[in-house]
This record gives C-alpha cells, structure tokens and sequence, in this order.
C-alpha cells in the first residue's frame, strides 16, 4: 500500500457560476481500520480560498500549518488577501523545496479570484500544478470521483444545484472506496457567503 493511501481520503473541488464548492469525506483511517469519523480535510486560509489536504493525514497538518504561517506574512506586509493563483504558487513552492523528502500530500486548492472568477486547482506532492476549468480531484477516490463529476458536472451551475451535484458525486464515490467514507463535508463558497455542510453517509 502506498504512504499516500495509508490514512484515505476522498476529495474534490468543482466550478459554478461566480462561486465554488469543495467537498472532502470525513474518515481518518490506519489502512484498513477505522480511527476517526469527523476528521477535517478541508481548511479555511480566508473567506474565499479553501484548501483541501489529501494523502498523509500528519503531513497535511504540518503543511497546514506552515501554510496559515506564510500567508499571515503575506497579510501583514501587503494588508490584503492572498489571490488564489499567488496561493497556489506558494504552495507548489513549498512542497518543491522539499522535493527530496517531500510531504506526502496532494492539495486541492479553490478559491475566488478577481470579478469573483472561481479559481481552482491541484497538485502532486511535488507542487506540479494541474489547473481545471471544471473540477479537480485528489485521495483514494479520485478514480470513482473523475467518474461521477465527469457525469454529472454541469457549467455555470447556481450554488444549490452545485452543492447537490458535489455532495452526489462524493457519496457516490466513497461508496466504491474501502479507505475513504463516513459521510462528507461540503463548503459552497459565493462572493457574499460561505456555506459549510456535513453529509451522512449510508454508514453513519
């Protein structure tokens, strides 16, 4: 079993019209067995960019960390919030400076950038950055989860319709995964609010 498949995680980021919804599953486990069943994988860096932290649940806390760290810096010195596209450039910095011992974890990251255009995008654990116009996903998941959103992925979605779709698409596809599951937790990000849900799964 590979390290990056050692906790699970299920996570995916999708595109709506002037907003955005990120979703993550809400399972921390050893391999097989089960530790935890409202584990967070999703964080806030402000009001309109989110990060999502697949992989090794330890690493992506540290990575968190050293993340909410930068961008303070970043705050006090241009008293203004980081862009989502400067944000992902720091980002894929950070994880190459660490390229020969690098963090086990694959970030999705989305956010509002500006005219409140959604922003999102992923990237290996060596900050190779793959940008998307539609969705982005990351964790054991990810096969069943390009499956689903590849289906069911709509353009210039209202942020209900893209709520429901994201929260059908990550059900449905930790129904096919043994290391992710127990429900999700879904943020719909719009210029004026942020809405934060937790999803039951079949098992809770």
């Amino acid at each position: 079993m590979s390290i990056f498949e050692y906790n699970g995680c299920a996570l995916v980021a999708m595109v709506g019209k002037n907003c955005f919804a990120i979703a993550s599953d809400r399972r921390l486990g050893v391999q097989l067995q089960t530790i935890a069943t409202d584990f967070q994988k999703i964080y806030k860096i402000h009001e309109k960019l989110f990060i999502g932290l697949s992989g090794l649940a330890t690493d992506a806390q540290t990575l968190y960390q050293r993340l909410v760290f930068r961008h303070k810096l970043y705050e006090l010195r241009e008293e203004r919030d980081m862009k989502p596209e400067t944000f992902a450039s720091l980002v894929s910095a950070l994880l190459y400076e660490k390229r020969f011992g690098p963090y086990f974890c694959q970030p999705v990251i989305a956010g509002l950038g500006d005219e409140d255009k959604p922003f999102i995008c992923t990237m290996d654990s060596i900050g190779a950055k793959e940008l998307a116009k539609d969705f982005v996903v990351a964790g054991t998941a990810s096969e069943s989860l390009y499956g689903a959103c590849e289906s069911m992925f709509k353009p210039d979605m209202e942020p209900e319709e893209l709520f429901e779709t994201i929260s059908q698409a990550l059900l449905s596809s930790v129904d096919r995964d043994c290391l992710s599951g127990w429900g999700g937790h879904v943020y719909v990000v719009t210029p004026t609010e942020v809405t934060e849900r937790i999803l039951k799964g079949r098992m809770d």
